[in-house]
């Protein structure tokens, strides 16, 4: 007990956003500390961990045989059990900037559709990297909590937080969860459709990290705006030699549709399951979008359309759960009610 106040004394408790695009850290007191992408690069004979985040993310599809870049979180949870740990260890380590005598207490967001073995490995994982008590809470809770929804009143309050692999969708009421769906479908499957289509249709391949770029500044859920193009560089599947060329946001917007209706259908089907007191309330103040994901242009439009609700982009759709996570972190009482 005289142990953990001591630890209480030296480290600042962190509550970290572990995402499968980028994780995000926000330290008591200081706000948000740390904001890099989930990637590790590693050295495939010695296992020794060369880089991690901003840096290794720029090695993703560029390393030779003997570095391998890695993106450990997949679909929103743990898929390489060791790399996580590192990168967790480093990522407290840079926040902390010191390495000794750090045991954070830490408050970890996970998807709301995570099995007993996901959380076990996330709290195993945070454990073993450092921290001396580890508190799990639901992403779209602690989104909600971040684009500052009014949680703990008796009222319907609508979430949809889009990240790099899950969509999650919730309704909140009374500080808990009364409908949750999460669909392990969102960012990184765009990016995938987007390297499937232009393989498809013009025989070009292109990286993951390209597709995510084209995504992020051409992709659209909706027509909006004027026309815009992009020129896409990529090896040509049937000459073999490096190409370019030039694709509008329509075929983007077409290469992608079919993440985006999941998407819209998940919403949709989360206004079915609604208790009606709480529809309700949810047609007056409508569904509050949050994560990466949630900045597609015109994704608001189209959902707008689908639904016939009002919509609202949080206003730092990328902060957001982990703003919601530290603010529980600053408030006791509340993490006893939302950690799971």
């Amino acid at each position: 007990m005289v142990l953990n106040a001591l630890w209480g004394l030296f480290s600042n408790d962190l509550a970290i956003d572990l995402g499968t695009a980028n994780t995000l850290a926000y330290v008591k007191g200081k706000g948000i500390v740390l904001r890099e992408p989930s990637v590790v690069a590693v050295h495939n004979e010695t296992k020794s961990i060369l880089a991690v985040g901003s840096e290794a993310k720029r090695m993703l599809g560029r390393t030779p045989g003997s570095i391998v870049a890695i993106r450990p979180m997949k679909d929103g949870v743990i898929a390489n059990f060791e790399i996580t740990e590192a990168m967790i260890r480093y990522f407290i380590q840079k926040v902390h900037n010191r390495k000794t005598l750090v045991r954070p207490r830490i408050i970890v967001a996970v998807p709301s559709g995570i099995t007993q073995v996901e959380k076990r490995a996330v709290r195993d994982s945070a454990e073993s990297a450092g921290a001396r008590e580890v508190y799990l809470i639901e992403e779209p809770m602690a989104a909600a909590i971040g684009v500052g929804l009014p949680i703990q009143e008796p009222s319907g309050n609508m979430i949809l937080d889009i990240g790099g692999g899950t969509t999650e969708v919730a309704v909140i009421s009374m500080s808990g969860i009364v409908y949750s769906k999460s669909v392990r479908i969102a960012g990184d499957e765009m990016d995938e459709c987007i390297v499937n289509y232009i393989k498809r249709k013009y025989n070009l391949l292109i990286g993951e990290r390209s597709a995510e770029e084209i995504k992020i500044k051409i992709g659209s859920a909706y027509p909006v705006g004027e026309k815009k193009t992009i020129e896409v560089k990529g090896r040509d599947l049937v000459a073999g030699i490096p190409k370019t060329l030039v694709i509008s946001d329509e075929e983007i917007r077409e290469s992608t549709a079919e993440t985006v209706n999941t998407i819209v259908e998940t919403v949709k089907i989360a206004l079915e399951r609604t208790p009606p007191e709480l529809a309700a309330d949810i047609v007056d103040k409508g569904i509050v979008l949050a994560g990466g994901g949630a900045m597609i242009r015109g994704l608001d439009t189209l959902l707008r359309e689908a639904t016939g609700l009002p919509i609202t982009l949080a206003e730092d759709p990328l902060s957001a759960v982990v703003l919601g996570t530290g603010k529980v972190l600053d408030e006791i009482e509340l993490l006893k009610q939302v950690s799971i």
